[in-house]
């Protein structure tokens, strides 16, 4: 890490946080919280879904109800095709039939995907991550091997996700374009945001919350955000538990960075993913959809997405899209 460059910013953020009750978070507080806010088995041992579950026909049909106007965003990074300091793995695109080839009939391309990264935007499945040797619902780590996820696969979402979606904006909330980094998003900034924006998060809803991560790269440049990032404090997983969010996004991986917890690099991953089942969206972008949920002061959507079908994948690029 560029201690130097980035002091500045990280002293930003601690400045930030002063004004926030903090709640001291170690290793054993973590332990405790992955027994307190488990699911394992609440939805059956073979269950493969988490809390993905929440979203009922009854939620979908709350959802569509939703649609207004016919409206569209997508809430989709682009895919970035250059190596950078935030995309060690770009992109791949290989135009294999062109119009310049010697009788051309069809244009056709290659893809070369390595999702679990920086910037494109993705599906983090339950098969992500381990702990303790295991997984989400209690199966072993062993059974995410050479040959894919034998358990918790990206395709237990194949019919896709349709529910009622929220934004949570919070340097909207708070006045500013965009969080410094390493600015934490505590419990109370999302209790702070429904009473502002009069929205109440329950059970199946789509929750993003923006950190204005695209707002401030377009302004500063890229920066590596797994060494500095605003993100959410590991207590608001207790929040997400708390409502039943189905599936939490974020414009960055959604971690406070450097995280809050000694030794516990991704604990909102390890909380969310592992102990509650929730699937998340990392590197959303969130700046079309803070625009038109501002100018229309509506925070709730319908949200649809769809995974790719990969047999024993264990996520995917994804292309979420927000409905007015």
């Amino acid at each position: 890490m560029n201690f130097p460059k980035l002091l500045p910013v990280l002293v930003a953020g601690a400045i930030a946080a002063l004004a926030q009750p903090v709640e001291r978070v170690d290793k054993a507080t973590v332990d405790a919280l992955m027994k307190e806010l488990s699911n394992w088995g609440r939805w059956g041992k073979a269950d493969q879904m988490g809390t993905v579950n929440l979203i009922t026909p009854a939620k979908r049909k709350i959802a569509a109800a939703l649609v207004k106007e016919g409206y569209s965003v997508s809430l989709s990074s682009d895919a970035d095709t250059v190596k950078s300091v935030e995309n060690s793995k770009p992109f791949g695109h290989q135009m294999t039939s062109t119009g310049t080839d010697a009788k051309p009939m069809f244009a056709m391309d290659t893809y070369t995907i390595d999702y679990h990264g920086l910037v494109l935007t993705h599906l983090d499945s339950l098969s992500h991550m381990f702990y303790g040797g295991k997984v989400y619902n209690g199966y072993s780590q062993t059974e995410i091997n050479k040959s894919g996820a034998q358990q918790l696969a990206v395709t237990a979402f194949k019919n896709g996700f349709v529910s009622r979606g929220i934004l949570m904006d919070i340097p909207r909330l708070k006045g500013v374009k965009y969080l410094e980094l390493s600015t934490p998003v505590y419990p109370a900034d999302l209790d702070a945001w429904e009473k502002k924006a009069g929205i109440k998060v329950g059970s199946g809803d789509i929750v993003f919350i923006r950190t204005g991560r695209w707002a401030r790269r377009a302004e500063k440049g890229q920066w590596n955000t797994e060494e500095a990032a605003a993100g959410m404090h590991v207590t608001c997983a207790r929040w997400f538990h708390q409502r039943d969010v189905a599936i939490v996004g974020s414009d960055t991986h959604g971690e406070l960075m450097p995280s809050p917890v000694a030794g516990i690099p991704f604990p909102m991953h390890q909380l969310l993913l592992i102990a509650m089942g929730t699937p998340m969206f990392d590197n959303c972008d969130l700046e079309a959809l803070s625009a038109a949920a501002a100018s229309r002061k509506r925070w709730e959507f319908q949200l649809t997405a769809s995974p790719l079908a990969v047999p024993r994948g264990t996520g995917s690029p994804i292309n979420p899209i927000a409905t007015f």
